[in-house]
């Protein structure tokens, strides 16, 4: 019933990174036989991949599920391109936000809910090199005030 049980397979740190993420959504992932089973053991990588929008159906690009090791023939791919399963008005608004100049949809992480394979998908704005080196300063402004605050504190 009110399980909501989630389970972290891979996440995206290189996106928040490379990206604005403006919008976030869930979609499923529509998986063949052993690619759930190489999923529940963590062997996915979302790191290069991206999401597509492509005659009123999104899909992953790059998205690698290792080949699950005690298959056999009925093995897929890693590198297959996967659809997402999103509502029709969540695409057709995604749609919309990527002819806009410089958005791009990105996984930004893989998981299961209640037992279903889900991707979180953002809607990301690329940065700039300058933009990047901000986000670097101010992490390292961060940890060094954390640092002096632990030192006062001993």
């Amino acid at each position: 019933m009110g399980k909501d049980t989630m389970k972290l397979v891979a996440n995206n740190k290189k996106a928040y990174h490379d990206y604005f993420i403006d919008e976030k959504y869930e979609a499923g992932i529509e998986l063949h036989g052993t690619e759930v089973k190489s999923l529940r053991m963590g062997k996915c990588s979302i790191k290069e991949s991206f999401v597509r929008i492509e005659n009123g159906e999104a899909f992953a690009y790059g998205m690698n599920i290792s080949p699950y090791e005690k298959g056999n023939i009925f093995n897929k791919d890693p590198l297959r391109i996967k659809r997402l399963l999103l509502h029709k008005s969540e695409i057709n608004k995604l749609a919309g936000k990527m002819a806009e100049k410089g958005f791009t949809l990105i996984p930004l992480q893989v998981y299961f809910k209640d037992g279903r394979a889900k991707v979180e998908i953002g809607l990301a704005r690329g940065k700039k090199l300058y933009d990047k080196r901000e986000d670097i300063a101010k992490k390292d402004l961060r940890r060094e005030h954390e640092r002096e605050f632990k030192i006062r504190n001993l």
